[in-house]
């Protein structure tokens, strides 16, 4: 094997595929990158047996043939080599790597030991990918992060004729993002639990190449199915999580609500921040809405106390309800809009988020349900 490819194709490459690599490989060839070139192509990819990448960059080959070397250190050094044209060279049982003046020489893995990537399952239908991503991101940040309970880590796509819906809960906050999309099949009905963090890189990765990504799935039995994106020249598949006994938490979000606020997203995102530095881990801040505005406040160790007042509209009897800060803020982060409407049925029961225009309206179908914490003042 031996190929000339530009340096930035080449980090940007290695550096999207070892992302997703095991940093604790069951065998040690999981952690490695294989380097194909076939008809003055490169393919990049890895695979740990639960999520495969792979990207694909044209080069100017000389020779074809197959190399698989460590993913991480590959990473390392290709993001800092010169920005120069990149000569690789498999010989013997080393990979030759030289790019201006600096050379370096890699030892290479068996490729025979090298599992096969799995095929990417058959396509459901295609979405716009920046689209796609900015929905991700709002969704994915509400889901669990204990490996313990497996079925939280994820992000449940639910696929029903033009709608997709993304949910995405840890018990604490729910996300909820519904949004058009291109279904192969315009009767289509299909649940898929998605590991959040796959779903995420993924999604981040295809959003700024533009275009459409096309999603692909297959199911099996219970965890054993599979789901694949593509778009441009990078494709990722991934195994499912057991979605089958994933709780019914659309049914989470209140039916109807007593009291809301408009607020300015940036500001209330600024308040709480400046508010929680006094707070303990484990303290939440404190909103108290009336017809005056909003008073943000918080209480940590040894007495010390914050507090900001701001402006908001407010409808309904004034209440004061707790919430944690990281939670508040994710959410608000994630809304995409100027304004944010929060709605809520008492001090005791869960508040919703939504991205509004100045009129108040909600402007897209982004819900973000955070529980409050239960304060005694």
């Amino acid at each position: 094997m031996k190929f000339r490819v530009e340096r930035d194709a080449l980090a940007e490459a290695v550096a999207w595929t070892a992302k997703s690599l095991p940093s604790r490989p069951s065998v040690p060839v999981l952690a490695g990158v294989m380097l194909r070139v076939t008809d003055g192509n490169l393919q990049v990819s890895g695979f740990d047996y639960e999520v495969s990448s792979q990207v694909t960059v044209e080069v100017h080959g000389d020779a074809d043939g197959a190399a698989l070397v460590s993913g991480r250190l590959l990473a390392e050094i290709t993001k800092a080599l010169p920005a120069k044209p990149v000569d690789i060279a498999a010989v013997g049982a080393h990979l030759e790597l030289v790019c201006g003046s600096a050379r370096f020489t890699l030892p290479t893995m068996p490729v025979e030991d090298y599992p096969a990537l799995p095929e990417m399952p058959e396509s459901a239908g295609t979405v716009d990918a920046a689209a796609f991503a900015a929905a991700v991101a709002q969704v994915a940040v509400a889901a669990g992060r204990d490996e313990t309970l497996p079925m939280m880590t994820g992000v449940r796509i639910e696929l029903s004729g033009g709608n997709l819906a993304m949910l995405a809960t840890d018990r604490y906050r729910l996300a909820l993002r519904e949004m058009e999309w291109n279904p192969d099949d315009p009767e289509v009905s299909i649940n898929a639990l998605v590991p959040a963090r796959t779903l995420h890189d993924t999604a981040k990765a295809l959003g700024p190449l533009g275009g459409q990504v096309t999603m692909a799935l297959s199911q099996g039995a219970a965890g054993e199915g599979m789901i694949g994106f593509s778009g441009g020249t990078r494709r990722t598949t991934s195994r499912l999580l057991d979605g089958a006994n994933y709780p019914p938490v659309r049914s989470l979000f209140p039916s109807s609500h007593n009291a809301e606020a408009r607020v300015a997203v940036s500001t209330l995102i600024e308040v709480v921040k400046r508010v929680a530095l006094v707070a303990e881990r484990t303290t939440p801040v404190l909103l108290s809405f009336s017809s005056d505005g909003l008073v943000v406040e918080a209480g940590g160790t040894e007495e010390a106390r914050a507090s900001e007042a701001m402006d908001a509209t407010f409808t309904g009897e004034a209440l004061t309800i707790g919430f944690n800060p990281q939670y508040l803020i994710d959410g608000l982060n994630n809304l995409g809009a100027q304004f944010a409407l929060l709605t809520f049925v008492d001090a005791f029961k869960p508040a919703v988020i939504s991205p509004a225009g100045e009129d108040g309206e909600v402007v897209s179908g982004y819900r973000y349900l955070i529980m409050p914490i239960r304060v005694s003042r």
